[in-house]
This record gives C-alpha cells, structure tokens and sequence, in this order.
C-alpha cells in the first residue's frame, strides 16, 4: 500500500552559491557520512560533478520528507537520511539512528529516483507500507 510519494526540484546554482558561501560545512551538513565521502571524491576530480551530486541528494531527502509526511522536523534530519547507490548505479536510501527506528517500526520501504540536468535536480521517492498478512 502506498504510504506517501514526495517529489522535489533544486536549482543546482542555489546548492553552488551555498557551497561558495559556507565551503564544506554546508556539505557536512546535509550529507551522511558515506554521501560526504563520495561528495569529497567526485569533487576533487571535478567540482561541477560535486555540486551536482549534492543537490540530488539534498533534492531526494527533500522528497523523501515529503513522501514521509513529515518535512524537515525530528525524527527527519539530513544526515540520518543518506541516498546511495548500488553497483548498478540505482539510487537507494539508507536510515540511521532514530529516523530508522521510526521508519520500521511503520513497516515503511521506499524506492527513490534522481535526475540532473544542466541547472536542475530532481527526485521522486514512493514509500510503501508493508502489510501484515495474517492467518485464516
């Protein structure tokens, strides 16, 4: 059963002037542990991919707040939400801390998409509510 959809668009210059204005803390702030690695990576190599990168992954938290129904309020916080990728390159979610006790104690999954083109970044993220199939 379909729990919330959320969708959101950046302007990736928006994330870029934040990036000039607080350098890597705005960054640290967003990102999880494992997203700031790869943002580090990505950006040594080529800074414009780095900008890129963290706008998706501040875009998809933004929709996956939405799909939650909760925005940006506790137990949503940037870093417990961090948007990976699988070898294929397939976008997925992985919780900490309280936001992941909360999320399975709902029986929640969630599927996010990412997309970035020239100046935007967009993302879409469907969570689902598991049902519990009982017995007759």
């Amino acid at each position: 059963m379909i729990y919330g959809i959320g969708n959101d668009i950046c302007d990736v210059r928006r994330i870029q002037a934040s990036v000039q204005r607080h350098g890597e803390r705005f960054a640290a702030r967003v990102l999880g542990p494992q997203e700031l690695t790869v943002w580090r990576q990505r950006s040594q190599r080529w800074p414009q991919r780095g900008i890129r990168y963290l706008a998706t992954r501040f875009s998809a938290k933004e929709a996956f707040s939405k799909a939650i129904g909760l925005g940006m309020r506790t137990p949503m916080t940037w870093r417990d939400c961090e948007i990976l990728n699988h070898p294929s390159g397939q976008p997925y979610l992985r919780l900490h801390g309280a936001l992941k006790a909360w999320f399975e104690s709902r029986r929640l999954r969630a599927h996010v998409s990412v997309s970035d083109e020239s100046d935007y970044a967009t993302s879409f993220v469907v969570v689902e509510q598991q049902t519990v199939l009982t017995a007759s």
